[in-house]
């Protein structure tokens, strides 16, 4: 099979790109030159010629504070860009698997959310995503979405990084304490992306790894996982504090628990928990030298 995987040098794509490798399939990871995402134009070009029976849409414009002042950039991304390439797709007859987040929800419910309540995203990154969702199954109503959440690994910037970097500089940690959701490995999205694409499945499905917690929880664990597996950390504590003491230009869902009964109906296997993933993905980088 033929796959198209957008964003491969982000975090999740780079995990989709070396599974999808290694299960055999012809993979295609065009670099930024082919496949603009800030040129809509460009991308539906781009898709065309390479006719890949799926196309993986990992690409996204992520900066959730930034996107508060550069609202164009992050529309034109996940919005328009998306859009164009899910035409293209239709066009030829593909397939496409469009990656999404748990920022199109307000998160003032306190139960997980379901894929079919409804979206009301806070700021721009989040309104962003959710037109783009709207647009990708307008221009192929098959089209398969997957909302994740908190996401990190081993390769690309994020927020267990951020905590090892400061946290082997000495300097504090003061993490917000009210503000929940479920942190997940991109290694364990893109096995289930895998999933997906083999029951050729359609629609939406949220997932997520097992559990919730805090952004300090998170942080606390990270502090933890990583002492344990031979880091160097001068910090060792973390304060945890209300969200009102870390003001951002983003507004931030206080509940981002997703509801994964869905997807488990798919799975083989149970969904591992956040921690268990959270202390591999810290092993692996550990011992990995240049991520």
């Amino acid at each position: 099979m033929r796959i198209l995987v957008t964003g491969s040098t982000g975090q999740l794509g780079f995990e989709v790109l070396r599974l999808f490798s290694q299960s055999g399939h012809e993979v295609i990871a065009p670099v930024r030159q082919e496949l603009d995402f800030l040129n809509p134009k460009q991308v539906a070009e781009g898709v065309r010629r390479f006719q890949a029976d799926w196309v993986i849409n990992c690409a996204a414009y992520t900066q959730v504070d930034r996107a508060e002042s550069e609202v164009e950039q992050a529309f034109v991304i996940n919005r328009d860009s998306a859009a164009r390439l899910a035409g293209a797709v239709a066009n030829y007859g593909g397939k496409v698997l469009h990656v999404s987040t748990d920022f199109v929800f307000d998160g003032k419910q306190s139960r997980p959310y379901r894929e079919e309540d409804e979206a009301h995203p806070l700021g721009v990154y989040g309104r962003s995503k959710w037109e783009g969702e709207q647009a990708v199954r307008t221009a192929l109503p098959e089209a398969t979405i997957l909302r994740t959440a908190w996401v990190y690994g081993v390769h690309g910037h994020n927020f267990v990084k951020t905590i090892l970097r400061v946290a082997r500089e000495g300097k504090p940690l003061r993490v917000v304490n009210d503000q929940l959701g479920t942190p997940t490995w991109a290694r364990d999205i893109a096995g289930v992306i895998r999933t997906l694409v083999q029951n050729r499945a359609r629609g939406t499905y949220h997932y997520t790894n097992a559990g919730s917690t805090s952004w300090h929880g998170f942080a606390t664990a990270i502090i933890a996982g990583a002492s344990e597996t031979g880091f160097a950390l001068k910090t060792t504590t973390v304060e945890d504090i209300p969200t009102s003491g870390y003001p951002t230009p983003a507004r931030r869902p206080a509940y981002s628990v997703l509801d994964t009964l869905k997807i488990q109906s798919l799975l083989t296997t149970p969904i591992p928990h956040w921690r268990d993933s959270l202390n591999k993905m810290l092993k692996e980088l550990h011992s990995c030298a240049d991520c």
